[in-house]
């Protein structure tokens, strides 16, 4: 389930939103929003109405008009408020993100080897430094030299320092950062104003952003609704005049601010804000509100076994020789496999082989041809003095040990089941063209992962894993996490397959990454989380970047942008039917002077007709700040499939909607009767 990350908001930060709904009562401000701006254009007739009550023939009026004047200036000032609220907190947090943005002094290496001090606002593109420990990284960019422990806190959150190394998927480093230990030469990436903190920086300010498509439409529906009602009050005059009622202007700008949409209208820009503060407040950086909208109409989500369905960290666990190999000859050639090979798997190797008290010295084999590991071979190993070593899949060992004309063991096969079957991986180990055994990795799934899934599928959310284990490994993970659907053997294109595959269904997908193999699938999914410690490649190439690098994050991703979803639909079905009350209340209250026979609509028993239209009116501007609270921490999600979900947000907003206005509007109204 997703945590509650809203802070309580400062006294501050309310004063700082009281002022800012004044300020924001500018026309040329207010014309963005067309629903308050229509209100302000009411409120103005008004205002003018009560200085020159001749020309609109509203003598004798003052006091009426005075209380409607007021009542609309306090709707539009609650409607800015509630704006300026969701960005104050916004606001809040850049400031707090630009006190880790400081002028330090940046060791820049020159061409001739020298190092240099300069202001780190002087660094470009391009550029390499070196970091020592108990320094700041002056810039984001890539390690291209070195290993250092480094403490993300400044922009994570998180105390614990992580480990960053030259080359891999765990290079790229950030701005404002402190090494802890050891030291590092780094490439800068970016140019003064343009680092991932000044980006962090300006949307966590508002000033990048933009109405996303559903708000787009959302504002059309409203404006529309706004015109439509906006004819429905200017022909009520002529059809008043013909029963012989004569309508005040006045009367019918409330009738019209009662009767548009006022209350989402004002509330639809702060649902917006909040909602994008609200994956800040996650850790995650939204690049824009369309990355976080469409995070709540997912329909796939894309996820890598390794690190995020299962810890990741798969270690040696066992030598397991062929038949006719002795278990030392598969160990120490597992060792010569692994002695220049810095992954986890590659060390956890040589740590098992020292602890089965296996010895060997490094330096002997420093002069060895190094094959590195490729997605596309699967395979790793060193040539040396005419001898080949080779570790990797069971297939590509297979496939190379046949290509230099050498035999398959007959058990191979089966101890190779029998590790997948477990939920393990099997690696093979060969030396010039023979196969000794193989080396157990063992992997586990993480806590909770199975009912995570099962809260996804009630959301009608699929889950596919991709992973390059062999189908039998890949199946035992699968059944045990709980995913829809799995991909073995997967190279990088496979993921980018995947995903056209299931957006040509005409569904969005969300898949998470953070290696440089993983930029082009995360730039063609609909949602593209990159993990912080990962590549620039793939930083870039996403519409998300997790600061805390926790691949499992996408699926509160996925709950926050349902939980924006969900509370703009929320309160725009509330605001909506919240209309059905105020015509029982001010329909009769126009019309009952010349037709008596209009008391009949009069339900709510309202004292008489001022009294009924500014009960109307005051519950229109009271309803403003009372639902801001729910719309900057958002509804509460709760995974369900869509047709729930329409029946809940009905019966609750919808049912609502209808009944709350009844009990507000007949309150207001008694407490009015007091005082007239």
């Amino acid at each position: 389930m997703m945590k509650d990350v809203t802070p309580k908001l400062s006294s501050t930060a309310l004063q700082k939103a009281v002022v800012q709904s004044f300020v924001k009562l500018n026309p040329l401000v207010m014309i963005k929003n067309p629903i308050l701006f229509v209100v302000e254009i009411g409120a103005i007739f008004v205002l003018l109405m009560m200085i020159a009550p001749p020309f609109f023939g509203a003598e004798g009026r003052f006091g009426y008009n005075f209380a409607v004047f007021l009542i609309l200036l306090f709707t539009l000032l609650f409607g800015n408020f509630a704006e300026a609220l969701a960005e104050g907190r916004g606001k809040a947090q850049a400031d707090s993100l630009k006190q880790t943005k400081k002028d330090t002094v940046a060791n820049k290496v020159q061409k001739n080897g020298d190092i240099k001090s300069v202001s780190s606002n002087d660094l470009r593109k391009g550029d390499v430094v070196l970091v020592e420990a108990g320094e700041l990284i002056p810039g984001d960019g890539e390690i291209i030299e070195g290993l250092a422990s480094i403490d993300e806190s400044a922009i994570t959150g998180e105390s614990a320092p992580v480990i960053k190394e030259a080359g891999g998927d765990f290079s790229s480093v950030t701005g404002g950062t402190r090494v802890v230990s050891d030291w590092i030469t780094v490439r800068i990436t970016a140019d003064p104003g343009e680092s991932f903190l000044d980006k962090m920086i300006a949307l966590v300010e508002g000033a990048s952003r933009q109405k996303t498509p559903n708000e787009i439409a959302l504002n059309i529906l409203l404006v529309t609704l706004t015109m439509i009602f906006l004819i429905v009050v200017v022909t009520l005059v002529p059809i008043a005049n013909y029963v012989g009622v004569e309508l005040d202007l006045s009367t019918l700008i409330a009738l019209l601010v009662c009767l548009i949409p006022t209350t989402i209208g004002a509330l639809l820009s702060a649902i917006g804000i909040a909602g994008m503060d609200r994956v800040t407040r996650f850790n995650v950086i939204a690049m824009s509100g369309k990355a976080v909208e469409a995070a709540g109409d997912i329909n796939t989500i894309v996820l890598d076994k390794t690190g995020t369905i299962t810890f990741g960290n798969r270690l040696a666990a066992d030598f397991l020789p062929v038949k006719d190999i002795e278990q030392n000859t598969l160990m120490n050639t597992a060792v010569i496999t692994s002695l220049f090979d810095e992954t986890p798997e590659g060390r956890s190797v040589l740590e098992l082989a020292k602890e089965r008290k296996a010895s060997w010295e490094k330096s002997a084999y420093e002069q060895a041809e190094i094959i590195p590991f490729t997605a596309e071979e699967r395979m790793s190993g060193i040539n040396m003095k005419g001898n080949e070593f080779r570790k990797g899949s069971v297939d590509a060992i297979m496939h190379w040990v046949k290509e230099k004309g050498g035999m398959i063991p007959n058990d191979l096969k089966t101890i190779a089941d029998d590790i997948s079957k477990q939920g393990g991986t099997p690696l093979a180990v060969a030396k010039n063209g023979e196969i000794l055994g193989i080396i157990y990795l063992k992997d586990t799934v993480k806590p909770g992962m199975k009912e995570r899934f099962d809260e996804l599928r009630k959301m009608g959310i699929k889950t596919i894993m991709c992973t390059g284990d062999n189908p039998l490994t890949a199946a035992t993970i699968a059944k045990e996490a709980g995913v829809d659907d799995f991909v073995a053997e997967s190279k990088p294109e496979d993921k980018i397959r995947v995903i056209r595959e299931e957006q040509e269904k005409g569904k969005l997908v969300a898949m998470t990454g953070d290696g440089t193999n993983d930029a082009p699938a995360l730039a063609q999914a609909d949602v593209g989380l990159a993990m912080n410690s990962g590549t620039i490649a793939a930083k870039e190439a996403a519409n998300m970047v997790d600061l805390d690098s926790d691949p499992t994050k996408i699926i509160e991703v996925v709950s926050i942008g349902k939980q924006l979803l969900m509370t703009r639909g929320s309160l725009t079905t509330f605001s909506i039917a919240n209309d059905v009350a105020k015509y029982f209340a001010i329909i009769p209250a126009m019309f009952t002077v010349a037709i008596p026979e209009m008391e009949a609509l009069n339900i709510m028993g309202l004292n008489s007709p001022t009294s009924a239209i500014l009960s109307a009116l005051i519950f229109n501007a009271l309803i403003i700040p009372l639902l801001i609270p729910l719309a900057i921490k958002g509804v509460k999600y709760v995974p369900m499939s869509a047709n729930q979900l329409i029946s809940r947000n009905i019966m609750i907003y919808g049912l609502g909607g209808v009944i709350v206005p009844f009990i507000g509007i007949k309150l207001i109204d008694m407490i009015i009767g007091l005082f007239m």
